[in-house]
């Protein structure tokens, strides 16, 4: 039984004996103990008073005698007004230490056939151009999220739209027609998803060109938008593509193939995947058939011009175009068919969006189509919505070629972290097939830990630098830590997991201090799954490690002649270690075993 509870049944008890009275488990109110008072947990003394008839003062001794006489976990109190301090016997400390030793899935719950379906959406890239560094901060979140609610004891599938059609993909295909030559990413060296990013940001170019040259013949610019030959063109593919013209799809799949070979490639070096990846040129079709059927079922309206529309006056909101009189879809229709294909693959419970923040006002409607249309989680969907990343230089624009290409970025992170390591000399031992695995293993988690540790829904600045460095609230550092635990239990490699630890053995404040935070792991784990917080993670992993270092600077763990306490510090350090790896698992960042 944790700690927490053999008090909380301990002062149920003190109630019952002292004040006769029966009191439920929410009023026992159990917290960490404010580091200015003796003690590790604080029992609140208020809810108690009336029934014991007694100022706060008197109630919090009486109660706390009767803890310290009838319950073996708690060695001494004091009361500070209505506050009843409690400190932890050291043997409970150390029976609570052997218990997370030997507990492989210690702070996580494992999913069974009763857990909840939850599935987690996350990526969506657009097949007209590379993933950039705000496609970075959504994988990652979508990935750590669905390692969170795995942990919370929920089934999770993890799936990807992929936007592969519409005007922005003809784009980058008439601009390979018209000036590619052929290009291919074996003739031309680059990635498929590079390649066809140059020729989006081509078309641009070209198209901005024809506008300059229809306003300086004295065309306004709205008219000269509409009017330059090449967006007719690329509109008019479009229209060829609707109407499943063949050398069109050809080129589409030709062109679409070379994006997602490039996209896999980056996926795999960021450390993500999914179990199930949707296309929009499969789910648009079926949209349309979901709210023509909503159409008949009157829960949607057409206008005169042929257009259906969503009526969401009731609901404080305004009207939602669903279908253009031409019958074409809009972004909403996709939406709602993606979520048909869904639900008819998966028995969802729960449905999570991971998409940024200006996307908020989309996903309220889309709830509240869902739910109108009978989908059982649609109501309750949740829109995980986050802000966006920044540079020291502005913001990203992916048409004029000025975004941080993701790939370029988790390159130029590794490169930093094997030239910073070079520097501080952590290389010096090993061979080169080392030092770039370790360089990669840091140079990522540099990157991941950096994005993770900001409230997702809170907008961030990136700066590459900050995030490599081995001291502070960064990914390495608490790598660095990770390592040098390893190290200490390699020289110590006689220690076994079955070492037992003297129920005598007296402990240190800070010994007590390590084994109290290694236990508010899975209590973090839940908090993280009910708020969506990668962040609560990640802060949790900095503050162990915090605590560890503080620990470990105070006291020797190899050097300590009294082989009791030796053994206690061992296993200390060895479920610190087995905590940050599984808590920085989570966030989808690996540990080096040596750095």
């Amino acid at each position: 039984m944790k700690i927490e509870q053999q008090i909380m049944a301990a002062a149920q008890a003190a109630v019952k004996a002292l004040y006769e009275q029966d009191v439920p488990e929410k009023m026992v109110q159990l917290q960490k103990t404010r580091s200015e008072f003796e003690g590790n947990l604080t029992l609140v003394v208020f809810p108690f008073v009336k029934m014991a008839r007694k100022g706060p003062e008197q109630t919090g001794q009486e109660i706390g005698q009767y803890l310290v006489d009838n319950c073996d976990a708690i060695s001494k109190f004091n009361v500070v007004k209505g506050f009843l301090n409690l400190s932890i016997a050291d043997a409970a400390w150390l029976n609570l230490l052997a218990d997370i030793d030997q507990d492989d899935n210690f702070g996580k719950k494992i999913a069974d056939e009763k857990s909840p379906l939850v599935m987690i959406e996350y990526s969506s890239p657009n097949t007209n151009k590379p993933l950039h560094l705000g496609h970075v901060r959504n994988n990652l979140l979508g990935w750590s999220l669905a390692q969170i609610m795995e942990a919370n004891g929920n089934k999770v599938v993890k799936t990807n739209i992929v936007n592969d059609r519409g005007i922005h993909i003809c784009k980058s295909m008439l601009a390979w027609l018209k000036y590619g030559n052929g290009e291919t990413p074996e003739s031309s060296g680059k990635k498929g998803d590079h390649l066809i990013g140059d020729y989006y940001v081509a078309f641009d170019k070209h198209y901005r060109e024809e506008i300059k040259e229809l306003m300086a013949q004295g065309m306004d610019e709205e008219k000269a938008k509409q009017e330059a030959p090449l967006i007719k063109e690329a509109h008019e593919m479009l229209v060829k593509w609707e109407n499943n013209d063949p050398e069109v799809r050809a080129l589409w799949e030709k062109m679409n193939n070379w994006v997602y070979a490039g996209f896999d490639e980056t996926y795999k070096k960021m450390g993500v995947g999914f179990d199930k990846i949707y296309y929009e040129s499969q789910t648009y079709l079926k949209g349309k058939a979901k709210v023509e059927e909503g159409l008949a079922k009157g829960l949607f309206e057409r206008h005169e011009d042929n257009s259906v529309w969503a009526d969401l006056t009731n609901e404080g909101l305004d009207q939602k175009l669903l279908l253009r009189s031409d019958g074409t879809s809009v972004y909403m229709t996709q939406d709602i068919g993606t979520a048909e294909m869904r639900f008819q693959d998966y028995p969802i419970d729960k449905m999570i969006y991971v998409v940024g923040n200006e996307q908020n006002y989309h996903f309220q409607v889309l709830s509240i189509l869902l739910d109108r249309l009978g989908f059982k989680w649609g109501k309750e969907l949740v829109h995980f919505s986050y802000g966006m990343v920044e540079l020291p230089n502005g913001k990203m624009k992916s048409r004029e070629g000025t975004v941080v290409d993701a790939d370029d970025l988790m390159e130029l992170m590794v490169e930093d972290a094997y030239k910073t390591s070079m520097e501080l000399g952590k290389f010096d031992d090993m061979t080169e097939e080392e030092r770039r695995e370790i360089a990669r293993i840091v140079g990522m988690g540099a990157l991941k830990y950096f994005i993770l540790k900001v409230d997702a829904r809170k907008n961030m600045l990136f700066n590459p630098e900050e995030s490599i460095d081995f001291n502070g609230n960064t990914g390495p550092f608490i790598q660095y830590t990770y390592a040098r635990i390893r190290s200490i239990l390699r020289k110590a490699a006689s220690l076994t997991s079955t070492t037992s630890l003297a129920s005598t053995t007296s402990l240190s404040e800070k010994e007590i201090e390590l084994i109290q935070k290694m236990s508010e792991f899975g209590a973090a784990v839940e908090q993280a799954g009910k708020d969506y917080s990668p962040s609560g993670i990640a802060n949790y992993c900095y503050e162990l490690t915090k605590v560890f270092n503080q620990f470990y600077h105070d006291f020797s763990i190899l050097n300590e002649s009294d082989e009791q306490k030796k053994a206690v510090r061992l296993m200390l350090a060895k479920n610190v270690a087995k905590i940050i790896k599984s808590g920085m698992a989570l966030l989808g960042i690996e540990v080096p075993e040596r750095m």
